[in-house]
Parts: C-alpha cells; sequence; structure tokens
C-alpha cells in the first residue's frame, strides 16, 4: 500500500509546487543564449554596472542581513584581505530589481560585480581571487 502525501504537500501542488517543496517553473530557460535580455534592459543594465562598478582589486557584493551564504562569503573575503563594498538590496533602492537581472529574473544574493563588469551569483572565495587576478 503506498502512502499517501501529507496535507502540506497537497496543499503545495495546488500552489505549484511538486514534490513537497520543489517548485516548478512554467518556462524554460537557455542560459547559454546571449540575446537573455532585451536590448533595453541591457542598457538598464549598462547603466547600472556605472553606479555600482567597483574598482580594480575590489568587489561590489550585492546581499542581505539574513544571507548566511552572504555573510560566509564576507568572512572569506577578509580572512584573504580582498576589498569589497556591500550593498543590502533591502535598503538601497533598484538594487533588487538590478540583481534580478544579473540572474535571470531570480534574486539571489551574493551577487558579485567585478571591475570588468561581468557578475557571479554566490562565488567562492577562490573564484573571486581568481577572477580579480586575472
Amino acid at each position: 500500500m503506498r502512502a499517501r502525501p501529507s496535507s502540506a504537500c497537497n496543499s503545495a501542488r495546488r500552489a505549484g509546487i511538486g514534490a513537497c517543496g520543489l517548485r516548478l517553473l512554467p518556462k524554460t530557460y537557455d542560459f547559454l543564449s546571449q540575446t537573455a535580455l532585451p536590448p533595453r534592459a541591457v542598457n538598464q543594465l549598462e547603466e547600472n554596472f556605472v553606479d555600482f562598478t567597483p574598482e580594480s582589486g575590489t568587489i561590489t557584493m550585492f546581499s542581505t542581513t539574513w544571507c548566511g551564504y552572504c555573510n560566509r562569503l564576507k568572512k572569506q573575503l577578509d580572512a584573504q584581505g580582498i576589498g569589497y563594498t556591500e550593498i543590502n538590496i533591502e535598503e538601497v533602492d533598484g538594487t533588487a530589481d538590478l540583481v534580478e537581472k544579473l540572474n535571470g529574473g531570480n534574486r539571489t544574493v551574493p551577487t558579485v560585480l567585478f571591475p570588468d563588469g561581468t557578475a557571479a551569483t554566490n562565488p567562492s572565495a577562490a573564484e573571486v581571487k581568481s577572477r580579480l587576478a586575472a
């Protein structure tokens, strides 16, 4: 006899969440596509990069106060002497939208912006160090 899913699982399925917590996305994303953003959004991103692009040898880290991954990365960067400017996306207008655009519609932190204008989502301290050295 198969076990019946709990009422919480049934509620989750009705809300569009499968397997008791796995969110089913209605779209398929092509992450390799170079045309992921419409031209207008790319222009907006370029304008935002000007505001938040860090100086050479440092990064800009978009974070929140409650993000454990952000806190871990900050401790690792501090231990390695890597400079960063932290921007709390819950306190600075427009930065949550920027993070969403950088992450294909997801508001994921930490999102790191490098001096060359590229970005990384939840990078390791080793990745940050190697990208700054390049």
